[in-house]
């Protein structure tokens, strides 16, 4: 379960008009199903020196996947069918898990609210053992 994105050497990915990079990657930015489509694409372009194709997936960008994930996310891990997310929900807010289901696309908050990163460390390093 992947797709594949055109980025800029500098940041960003290219949205759907093939001129501008979003600093996110969102609905409006172009992505492909394989990569030989992207690479398609990006030789069709003026600048294609400056443009990488990367892959995209629900562990390297979890945001795209659950849409109703909202908030920052500082790390990542699956375990089995579940992508485990540190999220802080809203700027200055305490620190939680999320875990994101791959098969249904839901996303459920743990109840424990935690303070600081190091505080979360623990409890996310060692989720599902």
């Amino acid at each position: 379960m992947s797709i594949f994105a055109l980025q800029s050497l500098a940041g960003g990915f290219l949205d759907e008009d093939l001129e501008n990079f979003n600093k996110i990657f969102d609905d409006w930015c172009i992505h492909f199903e394989t990569y030989d489509e992207a690479k398609d694409i990006v030789e069709t372009l003026d600048n294609k020196e400056a443009i990488d194709i990367v892959e995209i997936t629900p562990l390297s960008y979890p945001k795209y996947y659950f849409t109703s994930l909202q908030g920052t996310i500082y790390a990542t891990r699956q375990i089995e069918d579940k992508i485990i997310c540190v999220v802080e929900p809203q700027m200055g807010a305490n620190f939680r898990i999320a875990i994101c289901d791959l098969k249904n696309r839901r996303v459920r908050l743990t109840k424990t609210h935690y303070k600081t990163v190091p505080s979360i460390e623990g409890a996310f390093a060692n989720f599902g053992d």
